[in-house]
C-alpha cells in the first residue's frame, strides 16, 4: 500500500478502558466508576476497576507497541486521576504515572498522541452538574492547563475531546453511557458546553506548548437514506445534522446547523456563544466503524430516525455493518465541505468472536480483512487529495467496552482478563507487516 513515507502508524486506547487501579494512588471517582457499579447498567455487572491493569503494566505494554513497530500511540489521561475532585489540588502520583508513560513511549521511539477527555469525568464535577454546568468550560481549561504544563515539553500532539456526540447524547439523552441521564435539554447543554470547552482549551494548549499540534476527534460514520421516499430523506437530513454536522459546523463555521435550530425551537442552546468553538485547529480526528441506513420512524426520539445495517451485509458482534468504502466517502466529504488542514483516522476497528490462543497466537481472519479493507479506503482518499496523515487502529488490546463490559473484543492484542496475559492476534502480525512495508518505502 503506497502510503506517504511520513504517514503515522499507531494504535489507540482510553484511560478508563485499560488502566484499572480505579481506587489506587489517590485517583478520584469518575462517572464510569459510579455508573459501572450501578446494578443493571453494564453487561454482566462488569466494571473498569481492574480492566487491563495498564496502570501497573504500562512498561510491558509499551514494549508490545515497540515490537509491533508502532510510530505513535493514542491514549487519554484520566481527569479524576490527576485532579481527584475535578478542580483544585492535583494528585502527584497520578501525574507521575503519565510522566512515566510518556517517557517510556519516547524511549521506545513512539510518538505520544494525548487525548484530554475520553468520557471519564470526575464524579465530583458530575455532582455539581457536570457538562450541563456552564462552569465546566473553565474547569476543563484549567485541566488542560495542568496537563500541558506538565507534559508539553514532550507531548506535542493534543486532542481536546473524543467523540463529543457520545459524551452529550449517549450519556445524557439515551442514557446508555455514564452519567445515565435521559433528558434532551440536558444533553443539548452538555453538547454546547463540550464545544465551548474545546474552544477554551485550544488557546491554553497553544500558549503552554507553542509547537503543539491540536485537534478534536469526532465519531463520523457513514449514513444514507434507506430509500428515496421523502420521509426517509428527511429523516436522514435530521440524523445527519444531529450526528455529523452538530460538531463540525460549530468547530469549522462557528454556527449550529440551521435546520437543527428550527427543530429544537425553545430547546436550542446559546446560538451566539457557539462562535467561541471555532478556534483554528491543526487536525481533525475521525473515528469510523460502520454504515447505517436511515429510515423514518414515527416512534423514534426527537431528532432521531431509525438506523439499521444493510440486509445481508457482514456485521461485527456489535451489530455494525462492515462497509470500508464509507470511510473513503466520509473523508472525501470532510475534505470538500470543511477543509480541515489534516486528518487522522483516530479509531477504526472491529469486534468479532475470537478463539482462544493456540501456539501463542489468536487467529482472527475477519478482523485482519477489516483492517486491510479500511486501509485501502484510506489509501483511496489520500490518492484523491485528502490530507490524511495517520491511522490508529482500535484498539491496541482487548479492554472494557463501556456498557458491553468485557463481552466485545476490539483489540489486535488478546487479553486474558483472568491472568492479564497478552497474546498477539494474527491481525497484529499483519499490521506489523504493513507498517514495516510502508516505513521503508521511498
Amino acid at each position: 500500500m503506497p502510503f506517504p513515507k511520513e504517514f503515522v502508524w499507531g494504535a489507540a486506547t482510553a484511560s478508563y478502558q485499560i488502566e484499572g487501579a480505579a481506587r489506587e494512588d489517590g485517583r478520584g471517582e469518575c462517572i464510569w466508576t459510579r455508573f459501572s457499579h450501578t446494578p443493571g447498567k453494564i453487561l454482566n455487572g462488569d466494571t473498569g476497576d481492574v480492566a487491563c491493569d495498564h496502570y501497573h503494566r504500562y512498561r510491558d505494554d509499551v514494549k508490545l507497541m515497540q515490537a509491533l513497530g508502532l510510530g505513535a500511540y493514542r491514549f487519554s489521561t484520566s481527569w479524576a486521576r490527576v485532579i481527584p475532585a475535578g478542580v483544585g489540588a492535583s494528585n502527584p502520583l497520578g501525574l507521575d504515572f503519565y510522566d512515566n508513560l510518556v517517557d517510556a513511549l519516547l524511549e521506545a521511539g513512539i510518538r505520544p498522541f494525548l487525548t484530554l477527555y475520553h468520557w471519564d469525568l470526575p464524579q465530583a464535577l458530575q455532582d455539581r452538574g457536570g457538562w450541563a454546568n456552564p462552569d465546566i468550560v473553565h474547569w476543563f481549561a484549567d485541566y488542560a492547563d495542568l496537563m500541558t504544563r506538565r507534559l508539553g515539553d514532550r507531548v506535542k500532539d493534543w486532542t481536546t475531546f473524543n467523540e463529543p456526540w457520545v459524551v452529550a447524547f449517549t450519556g445524557h439523552y439515551e442514557g446508555r453511557h455514564a452519567p445515565g441521564i435521559q433528558h434532551l435539554p440536558t444533553a443539548l447543554m452538555a453538547a454546547h458546553h463540550v464545544l465551548l470547552s474545546h474552544g477554551a482549551a485550544v488557546p491554553v494548549i497553544r500558549q503552554n506548548v507553542p509547537d503543539a499540534s491540536v485537534g478534536i476527534t469526532l465519531d463520523l460514520h457513514y449514513r444514507q437514506p434507506a430509500s428515496d421516499k421523502p420521509e426517509d430523506v428527511e429523516a436522514f437530513r435530521r440524523v445527519d445534522s444531529y450526528t455529523f454536522r452538530w460538531y463540525l459546523d460549530p468547530i469549522f463555521k462557528g454556527a449550529y446547523p440551521d435546520n437543527l435550530l428550527d427543530w429544537l425551537h425553545q430547546n436550542a442552546p446559546g446560538v451566539g456563544e457557539i462562535q467561541a468553538a471555532a478556534v483554528p485547529i491543526d487536525f481533525l480526528g475521525v473515528n469510523y466503524y460502520m454504515r447505517w441506513l436511515i429510515v423514518h420512524d414515527p416512534k423514534a426520539k426527537p431528532l432521531q430516525g431509525r438506523g439499521y445495517p444493510t440486509p445481508g451485509s457482514e456485521l461485527t458482534t456489535m451489530g455494525w455493518e462492515v462497509y470500508p468504502d464509507g470511510l473513503r466517502q466520509v473523508l472525501m466529504r470532510l475534505h470538500q465541505e470543511y477543509q480541515p488542514p489534516s486528518l487522522y483516522i483516530t479509531e477504526n476497528g472491529s469486534a468479532f468472536e475470537d478463539p482462544e490462543p493456540v501456539n501463542g497466537v489468536v487467529e482472527d481472519p475477519r478482523r485482519t480483512a477489516y483492517l486491510k479493507a479500511h486501509l485501502k479506503a484510506v489509501e483511496a482518499a489520500i490518492d484523491a487529495g485528502v490530507p490524511v496523515k495517520g491511522y490508529f487502529t482500535w484498539s491496541l488490546m482487548d479492554n472494557f467496552e463501556w456498557a458491553f463490559g468485557y463481552s466485545q473484543r476490539f483489540g489486535i492484542i488478546h487479553v486474558s482478563y483472568q491472568t492479564q496475559e497478552r497474546t498477539w492476534k494474527r491481525t497484529a502480525h499483519e499490521y506489523k507487516r504493513i507498517i514495516q512495508a510502508n516505513a521503508v518505502r521511498d
